[in-house]
């Protein structure tokens, strides 16, 4: 990927908080799966669902990655990297949304 401009850098970040901000607007899973129609491709949606699917089985604790694997079609790659967003970035995105779920 090419190096950004730092105007490039600005706009990349306000559209990414535009984006965040624009899911908020969103009130049902109805409205979501529209709106990411709209936004993804179906490659991109099914990427997207099956990172949610291994977070949510790696919260479980109950599968190993080759088990996760078997289950989901995933890459073993996939499924490591997941993990440790999961567990170890700062981002904490994945923790923050199952633990709001589990409540």
């Amino acid at each position: 990927m090419a190096k950004l401009s730092p105007a490039q850098s600005a706009h990349r970040a306000k559209a990414e908080k535009d984006l965040g901000e624009a899911f908020l607007q969103l009130r049902s899973p109805e409205e979501a799966r529209r709106f990411l129609r709209d936004l993804c491709t179906p490659q991109e949606i099914a990427a997207l669902s099956e990172r949610w699917w291994v977070a949510r089985l790696l919260d479980e604790g109950k599968h190993s990655y080759r088990e996760i694997h078997d289950l989901t079609g995933v890459s073993v790659t996939t499924i490591g990297r997941v993990a440790r967003f999961l567990q170890q970035e700062n981002f904490q995105g994945y923790r923050l949304v199952i633990d709001r779920m589990k409540k």
